[in-house]
């Protein structure tokens, strides 16, 4: 008897989840960055979401919490999806360095590109980039047609065939100053309108 759309989902799901739970395993063993006692910041949210967020590197609550987009940003980005209407069930949250070292010029490329690694597993239909030196890391990365994005704010672009692309401001710059919140605001609130589009399926 054929697998039903359920039964289909739920394996992909199964397998993302493994995947994940794999690559965490091998971040927390990794011994290329030297970041001592202290553990790899890990990505959080749905292992299948449509949107894929990405920042450069993690902040001190991130870091003890060990936990992309803890703390002050997690925040300000959940307000901002509840604003535009977007489930946070379809979003996926990650950094590019995982490794927790004083300065993330010490992170070892290596590590650095396993985002990809993240990126193919959760396999979005929407990356947000946020902030240039997280752009820097996009765009070089390994992947099958993948399309140089641009530093334009707001402006809907391709990544892939089967995944959009939208440059935003990083967000932990965006908290305390109101140009800097209006002009992250001014980006992110496009996202809004591509989720308000996907078709219900």
């Amino acid at each position: 008897m054929p697998a039903t759309d359920d039964e289909i989902r739920e394996k992909y799901l199964e397998r993302a989840i493994r995947e994940l739970n794999q690559l965490t395993r091998e971040l927390q063993e990794c011994e290329e960055c030297p970041r001592g006692q202290l553990m790899p910041v890990l990505g959080s949210g749905h292992p299948q979401a449509d949107i894929f967020m990405v920042k450069h590197a993690p902040r001190p609550s991130e870091v003890e919490e060990g936990v992309a987009f803890y703390g002050r940003s997690g925040t300000a980005l959940m307000k901002s999806l509840k604003r535009l209407d977007i489930d946070p069930l379809a979003v996926y949250g990650t950094v590019c360095v995982k490794c927790p070292v004083l300065d993330p010029v010490m992170a070892d490329p290596t590590c650095v590109s396993r985002v990809v690694e993240e990126l193919a597993i959760v396999s979005p239909r929407m990356l947000v980039v946020m902030g240039a030196e997280a752009l820097a890391v996009v765009n070089d990365m390994d992947l099958p047609a993948r399309q140089e994005l641009s530093a334009d704010q707001g402006v809907l672009q391709k990544f892939t065939p089967s995944v959009s692309a939208l440059y935003v401001p990083n967000i932990d710059d965006s908290l305390d100053e109101e140009t800097a919140k209006r002009e992250f605001w001014s980006a992110f609130r496009v996202l809004g309108q591509w989720w308000q589009d996907l078709p219900p399926y």
